[in-house]
């Protein structure tokens, strides 16, 4: 896990504990499910079925009386379960049986984040079109697409009104992630647009040109500061810090 993303470990696979197996058993029980071990099984079966990428599965199960909108023991819905592996069939059963799109997880994590972060284009695409949220407070999906050089969904982001100056936690931009990098080609892609913001720092009063330099992608933060000439911009005064 890299120190500027958020905590992205891969849940464990620990069984589900009482509270949650009861949760779901009240559920279960308005759709004449019978006993508890037939609702643990059916839990288990739509876990491994949104993993797996099972939709029929999936969808018999939701007719069945399934929440759509069920979770896992650390808090990952059968959505995201399905788009972190790039099931884009189950993703798509799911998002047309009314799945929570918004949902994230107790990381931060939403279905779209955790397809775009781990390179399934066509899940991420698939969630897109279904509406997926792609602006929001906090780490989002084009954060996560500048940071692993995803340059072909940055495209698509954006054009589903991603913000291409959002601010992560960090203070971090879009073009900081891919510059900090080394993604060129998704650096060439944000510096195309207009609006991008060639000055903004990070909470270490760095510009995106500037942490290019310290991760010695020297090309990167050229292009960066040849953009910045073009437009006739002056570059952010330094933050000098005396100790």
């Amino acid at each position: 896990m890299h120190k500027d993303l958020p905590d992205l470990r891969t849940p464990s696979r620990t069984p589900v504990h009482g509270l949650r197996r009861l949760v779901l058993a009240a559920a279960f029980v308005a759709g004449g499910l019978a006993s508890h071990a037939a609702l643990a099984a059916t839990l288990d079966d739509a876990l491994s079925a949104a993993s797996m990428g099972d939709a029929k599965e999936l969808v018999s199960l939701i007719q069945r009386g399934l929440d759509p909108d069920t979770v896992d023991a650390q808090g990952n819905t059968l959505l995201i379960l399905a788009a972190r592996e790039g099931h884009t069939a189950a993703v798509e059963a799911l998002a047309k049986n009314r799945a929570r799109l918004d949902y994230r997880n107790p990381a931060g994590d939403s279905a779209l984040m955790l397809a775009v972060l781990r390179g399934h284009e066509d899940a991420a695409r698939a969630l897109i079109k279904a509406g997926a949220v792609v602006a929001h407070d906090g780490w989002a999906p084009l954060h996560y697409a500048a940071f692993e050089g995803r340059d072909e969904l940055i495209a698509d982001i954006l054009a589903a009104g991603a913000d291409v100056n959002a601010p992560a936690p960090n203070k971090a931009t879009p073009l900081m992630l891919a510059a900090r990098n080394g993604h060129i080609e998704v650096v060439r892609r944000l510096l195309a647009q207009p609006q991008t913001d060639l000055n903004a720092l990070n909470d270490a009063g760095l510009s995106a040109d500037a942490w290019a330099l310290q991760n010695n992608n020297t090309d990167i933060a050229e292009l960066i500061q040849a953009e910045r000439k073009r437009r006739g911009i002056r570059p952010p005064a330094m933050k000098i810090t005396i100790e």
